[in-house]
């Protein structure tokens, strides 16, 4: 669904999918959306029209998370068939089938540049990929659980990862190298995200709290408390002054 967010008025109903829609963004224009769905599709819509442009078939198990490249001419799809799969958005042609986990695919995204593709599995790891060529360039191995979440920094020059093993860890983009371990979750992490600045890092889990880190230290700045069921979606405000955040509590 669309919504306009200072009125709260519904604008559109997007309807096409026959199973759960896991994963939306626009893209960087605002002029299309891409959903992700448990029919195994990735579907392209029109943002001001709401119409359905493609469907983009290929995949053989639920789409968990989808991304748009920061071009917007490329989206990123990663899937319950192991698989992160990438699409032309004028044609839909899927441009690579990067293959390499041994388990689902919990979330994707592509670096600012465009250049590299994240993706983190339940196999535990988070690998890192070549958008061109389609190569695997590393695997990062130090979660002892399900990765749920990944994201690129502002820069690229790290990622963050959120697992079901109740951490939160950054890595070093060009080495592989983990830079830190932060600790405080008592239940799987969900999701994760960078501030605009890069200075900061947002988690959500199951633990029913909202943690902000400092992500030069790794230290906790902030435990938010509010949510009485499991926070599985975080994200923050283009200014980085505001966190939202989306729970199983409604």
């Amino acid at each position: 669904r669309l919504w306009d967010w200072a009125s709260g008025a519904q604008l559109m109903e997007l309807k096409g999918h026959r199973g759960w829609v896991n994963s939306v963004a626009f893209s960087p224009d605002g002029k299309q959306i891409v959903s992700g769905s448990g029919d195994k599709t990735v579907r392209l819509w029109d943002s001001a029209s709401g119409a359905q442009l493609m469907e983009l078939k290929g995949h053989g198990s639920w789409v968990a998370s989808v991304a748009f490249s920061g071009d917007g001419k490329q989206i990123v799809s990663g899937s319950g068939d192991k698989t992160v799969r990438v699409w032309d958005v004028e044609s839909g042609d899927q441009v690579l089938k990067l293959k390499g986990h041994s388990d689902s695919v919990r979330s994707v995204a592509f670096s600012p540049d465009g250049k590299q593709i994240v993706s983190g599995s339940y196999d535990k790891t988070v690998r890192l990929w070549d958008s061109a060529s389609g190569a695997q360039l590393m695997e990062l191995k130090g979660h002892s659980d399900w990765v749920k979440a990944v994201a690129f920094s502002p820069d690229g020059k790290q990622i963050v990862s959120g697992s079901d093993d109740k951490t939160v860890r950054v890595w070093d983009a060009a080495s592989g190298a983990q830079l830190m371990e932060l600790e405080g979750h008592s239940d799987p992490v969900g999701s994760v995200a960078f501030s605009p600045d890069g200075t900061k890092i947002v988690s959500g889990s199951a633990d029913q709290t909202v943690r902000v880190w400092d992500a030069a230290s790794g230290k906790v700045l902030q435990e938010l408390e509010g949510h009485d069921e499991d926070v599985l979606s975080v994200a923050f405000s283009p200014d980085g002054k505001q966190i939202v955040s989306g729970s199983d509590d409604k």
